[in-house]
């Protein structure tokens, strides 16, 4: 009997520094997945490529916000040659937003953390020699338009806004520049056909073109009081029209919007793109 005690005591005792010796390293082993858990987030799904909801930030804050595009772009450079798309290739990029809104402070700040200036950053820049040369060297290259279908002369226009920033010289070079552009008859805004007040709204509104929460597009004025297609509850890019019911999208001249009506009211959207025909009903 005293030999069976002694047994399970030390079987006890045994199983005890087992189990300790077992799970001291497990104790110590799951602790380091929590550390490396706290260091090493759940990636985004495009990783390793950045996220795309930084990159829209800071291609969208390039427009007026340079205390932002400060804070992304300083702790990742990288960022200063971001680019998006803001809908059926309307590519867009940093250093191009603020170009064509004439906000140089940002362009400057971008320029120097590695970003790539166009001939659009230049011309809001009012280099003169510098868009004069490009023009020589590519005729007919002051006709393309630039991010949202907006003007080589209006990128030259927007230089001015910061007027009291810049020098006489800057001053100087951006009205040449300008006098430059109209004498080569380069486009000063979008050639569209205007619609009344009464057209404008027969389109306006949601549609739909899926049961998901997302699927659809919203037709709305933008700040141009053009009609604009963006996504549900969303504004978006400018519509041109081209034909009666018939529009491009904000200067992509491979996607076009027709609406289809009948008793002279909108019932449907339909979205033509090289590879697709996508039809959206109004709601």
């Amino acid at each position: 009997m005293n030999n069976l005690k002694s047994s399970r005591r030390q079987f006890v005792g045994s199983s005890i520094f087992g189990l300790l010796a077992v799970s001291i390293p497990n104790v110590t082993y799951a602790s380091s997945i929590v550390s490396d858990a706290k260091l090493n987030p759940q990636p985004n799904n495009r990783y390793p490529s950045i996220d795309d909801e930084v990159v829209n930030e800071v291609v969208g804050k390039s427009h007026f916000d340079i205390d932002t595009v400060k804070k992304l772009v300083d702790k990742r450079p990288e960022l200063a040659r971001a680019s998006w798309d803001w809908s059926f290739g309307d590519w867009e990029s940093a250093i191009g937003a603020a170009s064509h809104v004439g906000r140089r402070d940002i362009v400057h700040y971008l320029m120097s953390k590695g970003a790539r200036p166009t001939m659009y950053t230049y011309a809001m820049l009012g280099a003169f020699d510098i868009v004069k040369a490009m023009i020589t060297m590519t005729p007919g290259i002051e006709l393309q338009p630039g991010p949202h279908g907006i003007s080589l002369l209006q990128h030259a226009r927007a230089g001015l806004r910061m007027k009291d920033t810049m020098s006489k010289d800057n001053i100087n070079n951006s009205e040449k520049l300008i006098d430059f552009l109209r004498a080569f008859k380069a486009p000063d805004t979008k050639t569209y056909t205007a619609l009344s007040e009464s057209e404008k709204q027969k389109y306006l509104g949601d549609y739909r073109y899926g049961d998901g929460e997302n699927d659809g597009f919203s037709i709305s004025l933008n700040m141009r009081k053009m009609i604009s297609l963006g996504k549900l509850g969303k504004s978006g890019g400018g519509l041109i029209r081209v034909e009666e019911h018939k529009f491009l999208y904000n200067g992509i001249s491979s996607v076009y919007i027709t609406f289809q009506l009948e008793n002279n009211r909108v019932k449907s959207l339909t979205v033509h793109e090289p590879d697709l025909v996508l039809v959206a009903k109004k709601v």
